[in-house]
Parts: C-alpha cells; structure tokens; sequence
C-alpha cells in the first residue's frame, strides 16, 4: 500500500490514522498529560507531510497545536485535539479542532490581543496561533472552549 511506503518508519497507530483522515475520517488525540501533547504534535506532522505542506507549514501546524494542548492542559486539565482534512475543489487543507470542557474564556477578545495572560505567561499564545494559521475561529462558554483552525495547501 502507497500510504505505509509513504509513513514507513512511523509509528503504526499514526500510519492507521493517516489512512483515516485521508479518507474523509476525522482522527483525535485525548489530550490529558505531556506525552499526548507530543502525540499530537506528531499526528499533525504526519497529516500535513501527507498532505504536502511545506516544511514551514509543518513547524507552524506543530507549533499551534503544541499551544492548542498546552492551554487544554494548563487551563481545562483534559480535552481532545481533532485532526481532519478538508478540500474546497482547489486545495486541501489541514483543519485542527482543540476542545475542552473547562471553565472557558472569559473575555475571547481579550484573549486575541498580545500581551493578555491569565497563566503568567507573555500572552503571545492564541494570537500566534491566529497569525500562523490561514483561518481561526473561537468559541467559548463556562462549559469549555473550542479552537478551530485551518492550513491551506495549493494544488
């Protein structure tokens, strides 16, 4: 099969998902300690060396999502990352989904400008993953937050 040539060498469970998503199927990550935030992290690189982004966009996509799980696990303790592709006709894309069931956002607008942080850190966070990602949207309520983002390769 052309998919296990393509992933040889990766982990089986990544090689399965990756003939999942690319089949429509989403695929997802419980996020509940460190070591899922690095399974994340690795099933988005797998998915969008799948789907040809460029290296670049590679860092970027594992760069959002090690943010995305960092927040589930610092602010909600557990949650899930859900990985799927999408194609409009003219390109495909990456579309990565963080959702927890913490005590939300209170202020999401505030939260999009640099410098705000409610965990001491420099703020730069959701902003990032904003600016690296092609589109973002949030929603956020006192029973949990979800991140939707998206990055778009040409064909």
């Amino acid at each position: 099969m052309r998919l296990v040539a393509v992933i040889l060498g990766a982990d089986f469970e990544i090689a399965r998902d990756m003939a999942r998503l690319l089949t429509g199927e989403s695929v997802s990550v419980l996020i509940d300690s460190e070591d899922d935030l690095v399974a994340a992290r690795e099933q988005g690189r797998a998915l969008a060396s799948q789907l040809k982004l460029s290296s670049t966009d590679i860092v970027r996509i594992a760069t959002v999502i090690s943010e995305l799980a960092r927040n589930v696990l610092v602010h909600a303790r557990h949650g899930e990352i859900h990985f799927r592709t999408i194609d409009d006709g003219r390109r495909r894309g990456i579309e990565i989904t963080a959702k927890d069931e913490g005590p939300g956002i209170e202020r999401p607008d505030r939260a999009m400008q640099d410098g705000y942080s409610t965990s001491g850190g420099f703020g730069l966070g959701l902003p990032g993953v904003r600016r690296l990602m092609d589109e973002f949207r949030i929603e956020s309520t006192a029973a949990g937050t979800t991140v939707t983002v998206t990055k778009w390769s040409e064909w």
